[in-house]
């Protein structure tokens, strides 16, 4: 039996997160061993940790990996032994209707890796062939976060036309924020990053604006027009200042909740502003290529990398006031 060290927890609660030796995971036909490099972390693996039912149990978090193919299954052939890879971090079938339309992080019979499976805080992860995603000439730092801070705000943006438009991104220093402002950027659109860090200035950003001005700035900068698309990717804490500088006909994109999920709708505000809200998960696996292909032009801040006995702390470190960018977990 080959063992391996991963971050396993027994019972909910980051408590009983620790370093263990597990078996190293077996490979189907179709399989796919990676050595994982290095992994993100993100609000996903700290609800994971808490409080979300996992399967299985003992649980193995982590659900952003990058890495390099160790092994193959008899039957692979779209990738071999030493190719850099990303993981596609979803279940899916590719027969729902969901699939089929090109939505594999809907599948009706799928679900999130790290949620339904073990996921990547581990010296080795074992996943499907068609669950890979090649990387070239690309940081180890921006190939951790191609599937899940990426991809996230990547799809996000790729449901709405951006060219030309206002968008305000909140939460742009963070995980999925500072990729947004790039994004929305490269597509064309006059951003305007909510942050307080002036960094993401360089990131694509066209104007940087304090949370408690954001009102009042984004009124000047847009002569009274507000915006055509606002990002929320913070959660409850913002949602009522990214209703308040929505303009007419403009579409609130929201994704994740770091500082909460619950929220009061003054439902005047939004039909009376002909608004759209447009809630939105993950990507699918066409963009994670597309982005993949584009990875060379995006930038990173990273804050913090620890090492995998260190996971405890690095999802600890999610909730810092002090935190300036991402956290990532480097694995020897």
């Amino acid at each position: 039996m080959i063992m391996m060290k991963a971050l396993i927890f027994e019972k909910s609660g980051i408590e009983n997160l620790k370093i263990s030796d597990v078996k190293e995971p077996t490979l189907g036909p179709h399989d796919v061993l990676v050595k994982v490099k290095m992994a993100g972390v993100n609000p996903i693996d700290y609800f994971v940790v808490n409080f979300i039912p996992v399967t299985p149990m003992p649980h193995i978090p982590g659900a952003e990996i990058y890495g390099e193919v160790a092994k193959v299954g008899d039957h692979v052939k779209s990738v071999n032994i030493g190719d850099k890879v990303v993981v596609y971090n979803r279940v899916f079938d590719g027969k729902c209707d969901m699939c089929l339309q090109g939505m594999e992080q809907l599948c009706r019979n799928g679900g999130i890796i790290s949620i339904i499976t073990n996921g990547g805080f581990s010296e080795y992860f074992s996943v499907s062939e068609h669950n890979l995603v090649k990387v070239e000439g690309i940081n180890d730092e921006i190939a951790a976060s191609l599937p899940v801070a990426a991809l996230t705000a990547y799809h996000a943006l790729s449901t709405v036309q951006v060219f030309g438009k206002t968008v305000v991104v909140f939460g742009a220093s963070g995980n999925t924020g500072q990729f947004a402002v790039q994004f929305a950027k490269m597509m064309g659109g006059y951003v305007i990053a909510v942050s307080n860090k002036n960094w993401v200035k360089e990131f694509g950003a066209d104007e940087v604006v304090s949370y408690d001005k954001v009102e009042e700035k984004v009124k000047e900068l847009t002569n009274g027009r507000m915006a055509d698309i606002v990002i929320n990717s913070v959660g409850s804490s913002v949602w009522d200042k990214s209703l308040s500088v929505l303009g007419l006909n403009g579409k609130l994109l929201f994704f994740g909740g770091i500082t909460g999920s619950n929220v009061s709708l003054d439902l005047g505000a939004i039909y009376g502003k002909h608004a759209s809200l447009i809630g939105t998960t993950g990507g699918n696996r066409k963009e994670l290529v597309e982005l993949a292909s584009m990875a060379k032009k995006l930038k990173v801040k990273v804050w913090k990398v620890r090492k995998l006995e260190d996971g405890k702390e690095a999802l600890q470190d999610l909730f810092n006031k002090n935190r300036d960018g991402r956290i990532l977990i480097k694995i020897e």
